[in-house]
């Protein structure tokens, strides 16, 4: 039946329903799980067959397989202590050498002749139980994943009614009332993906270009790209071990239509016996049901656009902690210079409540937070309640922005960077800026008057006296001073880069499929992380420091802490490259966005996929959470900045502006403004406040789960700043509330 969420579809007799393909193929459809999925790939596991497998069968499949690989390694101590375990007759392996030396010669012969003896080991193991033998064992060159994967194609209808269906499906929904015909329509796209799919996978070439020519224009303009891609794909042998098509096949495309829509397409191709478009709607898709009204079309293109349809409701009903962790409690010092201003003014309580106010503003704790031991968190040195000092004096001195009150802007041009300036990132104080290019290098600046240096050499450093107050001081070496320093070690170009909290290393992501970390303190690598086979495109620190994420074109994100040289948790479930990372501000989770064009949010703690947002219409590049951990905002190469709120897991706002990709978002440090950058070479400031004010609770207790976005851009925006000729790669808040960029000038 098809998988159906809200209520149990009605048992419907449909003639030549497909079966469900074979339990040794591991299908995603669960692709919210956040689990690495992977395929049976023994030998002869893989069966191209339309009938029913038995479990019975399935089940001697896969010890054959065993068997077959132990015997194959001469292991026959273990084929025999297996057999016996399995109540295998002896005779079962009796099969000599020279009965399957097809090939070439040896003692157990080539691949082929295993092929031959694993059919003739199957048909014995199996003519005991009456099931009947599989007459088609692969070619050894196939993929089995890849077989199982295009087996779902191999039945079929006659192909010159393909076209058929289609257009009287079509034209059918094409009729009905106007509030159903937007939700009928999401089922358009991917029963074109599919009927294409299984022409082309039986070889009916010219009826597959046929159609495609035909019914591609009619796809929302979303799609233009996944079109192209498939408009490739002409050829059987060019669906084997193509990622696009294993993307289509292995995800349920997920469509979320009320329950009066979905009764209504049922009943039609009931009506019209049309099983070909039946099966694939039970095979391929995901029909999301709720009780209400169906949603409007605004509604709907506001949410579509991903590789594999919405999220399911159902991914975004897990509880997520939002909440700030309760800070430590530290003692706030008054200056020296401030208690004399005081006593200058006679006003000696004047700015006392408010630093104290500052200093106790995080202490209670918030209901919707993860408890401190949630996760294992480094625990404050001195250093770090020196700068939490400096960070709550700087709080002080904080801008409060607003509309009427928006912050300066300072744009950092990297000039003549003929090196591909690819990554920037600036430290939380604002004293540091890096720069990773695509000659392979990262370079490290000092924005402030104090120069870099290195540590002394170890000779030089025994003659130091430890316990003199300013040895912090006297370890550095002053012949190594300068503004910069540049960082080798990759050998391809650099695309993240990010500062540990207490600026004390560096992360930097290669294409190389590395993730390196750099000590700022003698400027020397420390440690490569190996895990990655394919470019790294982000890694980003926890807020709190130690652990660290990475993500990249192997689509699967890994988080890390920085003594270990093995990841802590893999985040699999995207189905193309991951392309920006970023800790929520309690460190208990991590937000990843994609080229699949959904954005999810995991679980640190145990590595479960906790939302999944699906809206934008392009590779996602930039995201940012608010400071007070409730709200995301995310960009991409649409040109749109979407903003959801994390605890109900609904888009609550849409920003449009920007005309190219947008590589970066930040949130100011009180969360009253959002700016963002584009390779537009604009920045532009947004009021994040209105925008989260505007929103009326109701909304989220709606059963469907939507809300009416309003088209508000233009009240929203408050103010857009070009550059000369700049692409805008990063935004930075300073700790007073001075918004950083930075971008490589582009003549």
């Amino acid at each position: 039946m098809a998988a159906v969420q809200g209520g149990m579809a009605d048992d419907v007799e449909m003639k030549e329903i497909k079966t469900e393909p074979p339990a040794d193929a591991v299908v995603n459809n669960n692709a919210n799980d956040g689990r690495v999925l992977s395929t049976s790939s023994g030998p002869g596991s893989t069966v191209e067959s339309n009938k029913p497998v038995t479990g019975a069968l399935e089940e001697k499949q896969t010890l054959l397989a065993i068997l077959q690989f132990l015997k194959k390694n001469q292991l026959s101590e273990s084929v025999d202590i297996l057999r016996r375990e399995a109540g295998l007759p002896p005779e079962l392996f009796d099969v000599k050498a020279g009965d399957t030396s097809s090939g070439s010669g040896g003692p157990t012969g080539t691949v082929e002749g295993g092929g031959v003896e694993a059919n003739a080991l199957l048909s014995r193991v199996t003519s005991s139980s009456g099931a009947q033998a599989p007459t088609k064992v692969p070619p050894a060159e196939d993929q089995p994943d890849v077989s199982v994967v295009l087996s779902a194609y191999s039945q079929q209808g006659d192909p010159a009614l393909y076209e058929v269906y289609y257009s009287s499906l079509k034209k059918f929904i094409e009729t009905v009332l106007d509030c159903h015909r937007a939700e009928l329509s999401q089922v358009f796209y991917p029963l074109f993906v599919h009927m294409y799919l299984e022409l082309v996978y039986n070889n009916h070439e010219n009826v597959a270009k046929a159609f495609f020519e035909k019914f591609s224009g009619d796809q929302e303009c979303y799609y233009r790209e996944d079109l192209q891609i498939l408009s490739g794909l002409t050829k059987k042998e060019h669906m084997r071990g193509n990622e696009t098509l294993l993307d289509f096949r292995t995800s349920k495309f997920v469509l979320r239509i009320s329950r009066d829509s979905y009764q209504l397409l049922k009943r039609h191709l009931q009506e019209r016996q049309n099983n070909q478009i039946w099966n694939i709607i039970q095979e391929h898709l995901y029909i999301d049901i709720f009780d209400g009204m169906p949603r409007s079309k605004s509604q709907i293109d506001a949410m579509s656009g991903s590789l594999a349809g919405e999220g399911k409701r159902e991914a975004n009903k897990a509880k997520v902690y939002y909440g700030l962790l309760k800070e430590p409690e530290i003692e706030l010092p008054l200056d020296d210079e401030d208690e004399e201003a005081e006593n200058e003014e006679g006003k000696p309580k004047k700015k006392k409540p408010k630093k104290d106010s500052m200093g106790s503003k995080s202490k209670k704790q918030d209901p919707n937070a993860p408890s401190q031991t949630r996760i294992p968190l480094p625990e404050l040195k001195d250093s770090d309640k020196l700068d939490k000092i400096m960070y709550m004096k700087e709080a002080t001195k904080r801008i409060r922005l607003g509309p009427d009150n928006l912050p300066s802007i300072c744009f950092y041009s990297f000039l003549n960077a003929y090196q591909g300036l690819t990554a920037v990132d600036f430290t939380d104080d604002s004293s540091l800026i890096a720069g990773g290019f695509a000659d392979s290098s990262v370079r490290v600046w000092s924005v402030t008057p104090k120069k870099l240096r290195k540590v002394k050499s170890a000779a030089d450093l025994n003659l130091i006296d430890k316990e003199s107050d300013d040895v912090l001081e006297r370890i550095m070496d002053e012949k190594t001073a300068s503004e910069s320093k540049i960082l080798y070690g990759h050998s391809g170009p650099v695309y993240g880069i990010s500062f540990s909290p207490d600026r004390n290393y560096l992360l930097s992501s290669s294409e190389d499929g590395t993730v390196r970390l750099w000590s700022l303190q003698t400027f020397t690598c420390l440690v490569g992380y190996k895990g990655h086979n394919y470019p790294v495109w982000d890694t980003q620190f926890s807020p709190h420091g130690y652990y660290f994420v990475s993500g990249g074109h192997d689509r699967v994100a890994r988080l890390w802490v920085t003594d270990h040289y093995q990841p802590l948790r893999m985040f699999a479930g995207h189905l193309a490259d991951i392309t920006c990372t970023r800790f929520h501000p309690n460190s208990n989770y991590v937000a990843t966005g994609s080229s699949d064009r959904t954005i999810r949010l995991w679980d640190v703690l145990n590595g479960n996929c906790v939302r999944i947002f699906t809206g934008h219409k392009g590779p996602i590049h930039a995201l940012s959470f608010s400071p007070n951990g409730k709200f995301l905002a995310s960009g991409a190469t649409d040109g749109r900045v979407l903003l959801w709120d994390i605890g109900h897991g609904l888009m609550i706002g849409e920003l449009k502006g920007h005309t190219d990709t947008i590589f970066s978002l930040r949130f100011s440090r009180d969360g009253e403004i959002l700016a963002s950058g584009s390779m537009d070479n604009t920045v532009r400031l947004w009021d994040a406040m209105k925008a989260f004010d505007d929103l009326e609770t109701d909304d989220f207790t709606a059963t469907t789960g939507h809300i009416h976005l309003q088209d508000n851009s233009q009240e929203l925006l408050l103010g857009c700043y070009t550059t000369k000729s700049s692409p805008v790669l990063h935004l930075h808040f300073t700790r007073r509330n001075l918004l950083l960029a930075a971008g490589a000038y582009n003549p």
